[in-house]
């Protein structure tokens, strides 16, 4: 594991080792499905925030004409955010199939990215929602952690 996301990872795995373990056949499972899931979601993602950011350049003239031209520009940091999540989504396919760390960590990024994604939109509940998945996301992600070396 790469220092940053070991020393990111750390007080986050001392929350999640005081939480309820799944059994080990959940976790045999979710292990088993995570590449799938990530590589399926991650071009779903990079397709979405491609298709935002063309609607947020079609859309900014009118946007700046009418005084939104700060908005227009979070939106934009929002989708090429969006469009690096999914790309490491898939790259995170191959390491997550062959049960490499570095999957693992991938995968802990794009939860960090998607956290920022919604810290950049300004939108308070935006923001709510996305720590509500992160912390049901983080407390999978650690559950899978000990299967990848």
């Amino acid at each position: 594991m790469d220092a940053q996301t070991k020393a990111l990872a750390k007080p986050l795995a001392d929350l999640y080792a005081k939480a309820p373990a799944l059994p080990d056949n959940i976790r045999e499972v979710l292990v088993k499905i995570a590449p799938w899931l990530s590589l399926i979601f991650g071009v779903l993602t990079v397709l979405t925030g491609i298709a935002a950011l063309g609607l947020f350049t079609a859309f900014s003239p009118f946007a700046a004409a009418y005084g939104g031209l700060g908005y227009s520009a979070f939106t934009m940091v929002y989708a090429v955010i969006v469009i690096v999540e999914g790309v490491v989504m898939v790259i995170a396919f191959s390491p997550l199939k062959a049960r490499k760390v570095r999957g693992w960590n991938l995968l802990f990024w794009t939860e960090i990215l998607a956290i920022i994604s919604s810290v950049v939109t300004l939108n308070v509940g935006s923001v709510v929602g996305a720590l509500i998945g992160a912390a049901i996301a983080f407390y999978i992600l650690f559950q899978m952690r000990s299967y990848y070396n």
